[in-house]
């Protein structure tokens, strides 16, 4: 059965680490997000996907 609660401790520590770069240095992730939107969109796209078969097949290792 589906355990709601691993669900909801995913998400927490997702919050947790997109929350570290603009509470530890606000400039960088100022800088970081400025440069980011000056990106093709196919290059976000691309590194998008990079991170979700990362995130799949550690996911997958995992379990």
């Amino acid at each position: 059965m589906f355990d709601w609660e691993d669900l909801l401790v995913a998400f927490a520590l997702y919050l947790i680490l997109e929350g570290l770069m603009p509470f530890l240095s606000p400039p960088a992730f100022r800088s970081f997000v400025q440069r980011l939107s000056a990106l093709p969109d196919n290059s976000i796209r691309n590194t998008g996907l990079v991170v979700m078969l990362i995130g799949v097949a550690l996911l997958y290792f995992v379990r």
